[in-house]
């Protein structure tokens, strides 16, 4: 392709205007489903006319992009790599020579390996290269997931019937891709013909049926519907022997490619249905029903005209009832009855009823039949057909007479009266029931109500006339207003009358009357009859409720502990009743009252239960109102009054009364009865206290700056509400009888320290806490030896009254911890060899102090060597004994600072100091002692010092301890001269210092001689050439030992 974008560009630079290569192919990337028909085309234009182009295929896959794999070529049988020849030689992979310059290749079972760059490459027939030869496309391969499912089943239908198949279809491919689903219709007879299209929805969601179908589609009679995302029903109405055969369904996937074609990535078919149709006969037959044929004037006919035929939906018939040959109503295909000139007016009475109860069934129904209706019913069918040609043929039929006979009436019915009960408390309500059986005609009713010994007047309570019209009696007729009295019909034949909030003056016998009506005549000219009437009466007694009025006061617990909750219990007899409710209150005289002689009898209100459910508090209080609760039982019989947490003020005298009230018909309240209950008195006892504390004596032995720890623990308490606060205490001499308080835990939890805890400085030491309720901690930090002594701790207990304020029950002490704070063990030791050394005038004496053991590892030392100069080393005093003849020679203090504390040494510390102390390790100490005196000898020791930091962080002394003598002995040197000279420092100096600068001086004025005169005898050297004299440097020898004293000598020189 280079070369030919060279020849290309030379050609241009030229001049010269020819026509170029250009291969073109299929625009990609092609989207395909594995399995299916691929296609690619590839074209080639501006080549030499009239030679016929060739077309090599290759594949460049996605593993490697540059490695070319030949697939098939038009020009060479054998082109094809090893991986492509069998599919290429079995016809799999092929190429269609479109015409001379273009052809496309064919896959017809496209796998997943074939995606890839695809590349159309055309030789060159030219003789010289000018344009593009190659062209290439992306192929993508992706799995087909396009599923067609119906069920496979034979289907029997009748001519007209209607059919219904749906099919699934789904897929879940990622591009973006539309279907088509369409009802295909293959004749079982001619296997080889193709199938009928019954109806498509296309990629573009439009609807098209096949040739055939057209007409019944636009008709409606023909319809695919989708139901839902995967569903597509087809539906066929008024079938036909023409749609006999197999159903199936078939779905293509499609996919819109680059250049914007659409191409069918796949397709496939569902299962078969098998699909018979009967043809329809034609003919009808009519029958016409009734439940009985003879009956009583009043009663409802009803008559059924029923059409016998196949497909009755799909065809046209009209219904004609007949009456002794007069038209009574026509009931057209659109089911809208035509009524007769005589039963127009019987209709709109609601007297007459014509319809189509369902597509073969007509109901003909006559209410309260007359004599008249007596004769004979028919029934006449004629179907509309339309033939072929388009014409229409009427075909009746009529059904046999049905004769029906109506006589006159007469009444048979039977009645009776019931009541909720026969007696009946004040209050509730009474409810009469009349029952009535046996009717033919309308009813109406009269309520009426007598005396028990039926010696007053009667009184209409109340009636109800034939149209159900409720009409109450003028006694009654202000309780009806407010709804006290109230007729309800139950059902047709039954009635009930109801007195609500029944009084004492409603006792007595109520009577129920029930009337049967008939109407005689015809439209418009009717009249009312009555044909039978009934009576039946019930006694009701009516029980007042302060009969039977009763109130009682219990508790179960009439004496409780301080503390612990009660309850009262008011019982209220009879059964409450909303129209006569109780209104109960709760009344309270306290002990303390009565010892005070205040108000002796007089209770006071405590909370009160309204009639209308509410609560009223009342002037006395007990438990402040919120340690207090009431409630009633949902019948309104038990009224009961809690009190939790009782103390002194809840324990006296109660009482409950209860007042019975009527609620007027006009909402008006009036008082019916009162009654109190008996006394009930409440005993509260003081809560006993149950705390004790554990006893036991211990003792308890620490170190300095330890922690201590001492428990208090409470082995038993009173009460889960009680709070305990603990005091903790210490006895310093075991003799004294003053207990130090340390601090208090409150009980709140609170820390309050103690006078004594400040005056020892304890505050920042000591620490309380509270492990558990029953547990308390008292804690000393960095003990000291002062802190020894007794500790007890005193445990208070609290309990909390009802009025929040805190009473004391008991207190409780605990056993006595005897804490021993002690300085650490003395365990100082220093090394007490005695030893002997001798030590020549001037020389070093090297005294040792080795410690061998020590108290605490935390311990520092102070160091002093003690020398004793007594002659008489029989009387000589041991270490440590009489020290006063002793003299200190060094001294070191326990912070390493050279101190005068412990001893005063003759000898300063400075710079010209002889003494030289050393630490070796940090129980190793030496003491050097440089240029020996014979003033020097004695007998020497260390004295050890241990010294602690004790819990305040002050220094003091735990233990001192001393070596054993070390003896020193010096040898005295005779004087001489190296002696004398080295024992005086000004000697020294003057001998061998001072006449190095006189000599030096000497030298310089010699030199500055000898120069002189060099200068003048030149003159003298030029004659013989050589110096008259030469003197040699004067040659110093210097011992710097003070034995060796400095030699100076001069050595003449020689003349050459």
């Amino acid at each position: 392709m280079a070369t030919g974008a060279l020849l290309l560009a030379c050609a241009l630079l030229a001049g010269v205007a020819e026509a170029q290569r250009v291969v073109t192919v299929q625009s990609g990337p092609l989207v395909r489903t594995e399995g299916s028909h691929v296609t690619i085309w590839c074209n080639v234009t501006g080549y030499k006319e009239g030679l016929e182009q060739d077309f090599e295929w290759s594949i460049y896959l996605p593993s490697a992009p540059d490695r070319e794999i030949r697939i098939v070529s038009t020009a060479q049988s054998n082109y094809a790599y090893a991986v492509y020849a069998a599919r290429v030689n079995s016809k799999e992979i092929y190429v269609e020579r479109l015409s001379r310059d273009s052809a496309m290749l064919h896959i017809t079972k496209v796998q997943a390996k074939d995606q890839g760059v695809f590349e159309c490459y055309t030789p060159n027939t030219d003789g010289r290269f000018l344009g593009f030869y190659s062209a290439r496309t992306n192929l993508t391969v992706i799995a087909d997931s396009l599923t067609v499912t119906a069920p496979a089943q034979t289907l029997s239908k009748i001519e007209g019937d209607t059919l219904q198949l749906t099919c699934e279809v789904s897929r879940t491919t990622e591009q973006h891709t539309h279907l088509s689903v369409g009802w295909y219709l293959r004749s079982p007879e001619d296997a080889a013909a193709p199938p009928q299209e019954l109806v498509t929805l296309s990629r573009d969601f439009v609807l098209r049926s096949g040739g055939p179908y057209r007409q019944r589609m636009a008709a409606g009679d023909l319809r695919l519907d989708k139901t839902s995302a995967t569903a597509y029903r087809l539906t066929i109405h008024k079938l036909q022997p023409i749609d006999q055969g197999l159903l199936y369904c078939q779905a293509a996937e499609w996919i819109q490619d680059p250049d914007g074609s659409w191409f069918a990535m796949t397709r496939k078919q569902s299962e078969k249905t098998q699909l018979r149709i009967q043809p329809t006969d034609r003919d009808f037959s009519i029958q016409v029903s009734t439940e009985r044929r003879s009956f009583t004037a009043g009663e409802p006919l009803e008559l059924r005209c029923t059409i016998e035929a196949q497909n009755v939906p799909e065809r046209f018939f009209s219904v004609s009832w007949v009456f002794s040959s007069s038209p009574v109503a026509v009931v057209g295909p659109s089911a809208v009855p035509v009524l007769g000139p005589d039963y127009v007016a019987r209709e709109a009475a609601g007297l007459m009823t014509v319809r189509k109860e369902s597509p073969n069934v007509y109901l003909l129904k006559m209410q309260r039949l007359s004599p008249d209706d007596a004769g004979k019913y028919i029934c006449r069918v004629t179907e509309r057909e339309k033939t072929p040609t388009g014409d229409f043929i009427d075909r009746s039929k009529r059904s046999r007479n049905v004769q029906i006979t109506v006589q006159q009436i007469k009444s048979n019915i039977t009645m009776s009266l019931s009541s909720n009960s026969s007696e009946v408390l004040e209050g509730d309500t009474i409810q009469l029931t009349c029952s009535v059986h046996s009717t033919i005609g309308t009813l109406s009713f009269v309520w009426q109500w007598i005396e028990k010994q039926a010696s007053g007047p009667i009184q209409e309570v109340a009636s109800v006339d034939r149209e159900g019209t409720v009409r109450h009696g003028a006694m009654y007729r202000d309780r009806a207003s407010y709804g006290e009295i109230r007729v309800e019909k139950m059902r047709g034949d039954t009635l009930t009358l109801s007195l609500y909030n029944a009084l004492p003056a409603d006792e007595g016998q109520y009577r129920c009357t029930a009337t049967e009506w008939i109407q005689i005549g015809s439209e418009p000219d009717l009249n009312w009859e009555k044909i039978g009437e009934k009576t039946a009466a019930e006694t009701i007694s009516v029980k007042t409720v302060e009969s039977s009025f009763m109130l009682s006061a219990s508790s179960r617990t009439p004496s409780i502990s301080y503390g612990e909750s009660f309850d009262i219990l008011c019982l209220v007899k009879p059964r409450h009743n909303p129209r006569v409710p109780t209104s109960v209150t709760w009344r309270f005289m306290p002990y303390s009252a009565q010892d005070e002689g205040e108000d002796q009898g007089t209770f006071k209100d405590l909370v009160t239960f309204t009639r209308e459910g509410t609560l009223q508090w009342g002037e006395q209080l007990i438990g402040l109102g919120t340690r207090t609760t009431v409630d009633r039982s949902h019948s309104n019989t038990n009224f009961r009054l809690s009190v939790k947490r009782a103390g002194p003020r809840e324990a006296g005298k109660y009482q409950c009364t209860a007042v019975l009230w009527r609620k007027n018909y006009d909402n008006s309240w009036t008082e019916v009865a009162n009654r109190t209950s008996n006394l009930l008195g409440i005993n509260v006892i003081s809560p006993e206290s149950r705390l004790k504390v554990q006893k036991t004596n211990q003792s308890q032995v620490y170190l300095e700056d330890s922690r201590v720890r001492i428990n208090c623990s409470i082995t038993f308490r009173s009460d889960l509400d009680t709070q305990h606060s603990v005091l903790w205490y210490v006895r310093r001499a075991a003799g004294s009888e003053v207990d130090e308080l340390l601090l208090e835990i409150e009980r709140s939890g609170a820390l309050k320290y103690g006078d004594y805890a400040d005056e020892e400085r304890l505050r920042l030491r000591v620490q309380a806490e509270k492990l558990s309720p029953r547990l308390y901690v008292l804690t000393l930090n960095r003990a000291e030896s002062s802190d020894s002594g007794m500790y007890y701790c005193l445990v208070k207990e609290w309990l909390r009254d009802p009025e929040g304020n805190w009473d004391q029950l008991s207190q409780d002490s605990s056993g006595y911890t005897q804490v021993l704070v002690k300085q650490p063990e003395v365990r100082l030791q220093v090394e007490e060899m005695e030893s002997n050394i001798t030590v020549e005038e001037s020389g070093s004496i090297r005294l040792g102090c080795i410690i061998s053991s020590q108290s605490s590892p935390d311990s520092s030392f102070s160091v002093s060597w003690y020398v004793d100069r007594s002659e008489d080393e029989n009387f000589a005093a041991l270490p440590g004994e009489d020290e006063s003849d002793r003299e200190c020679v060094f001294s070191i203090a326990h912070d390493f600072v050279f101190k005068k504390e412990n001893c005063s040494p003759q000898e300063e510390a400075g710079p010209n100091s002889r003494l030289q102390f050393e630490k070796m390790t940090p129980d190793q100490y030496s003491l050097t002692i440089h240029g020996a005196r014979p003033t020097d000898a004695g007998r020497y020791y260390c004295r050890v010092e241990e010294w602690l930091f004790n819990p305040r962080y002050i220094w003091y002394r735990l233990a001192t301890n001393n070596s054993g003598f070390t003896t020193v002995n010096i040898l005295q040197q005779d004087s001489t001269i190296h002696s004398v000279v080295c024992a005086h420092d000004s000697l020294f100096y003057f001998v061998f210092f001072y006449p190095f600068p006189i000599f030096a001086i000497l030298l310089i004025a010699l030199l500055l001689v000898r120069f002189k005169n060099r200068n003048n005898n030149k003159s003298q050297e030029g004659k013989n050439g050589a110096p008259l004299l030469w003197i040699k440097e004067p040659h110093l020898s210097y011992s710097p030992t003070c034995l060796d004293p400095p030699v100076l000598s001069l050595h003449p020189g020689t003349v050459d």
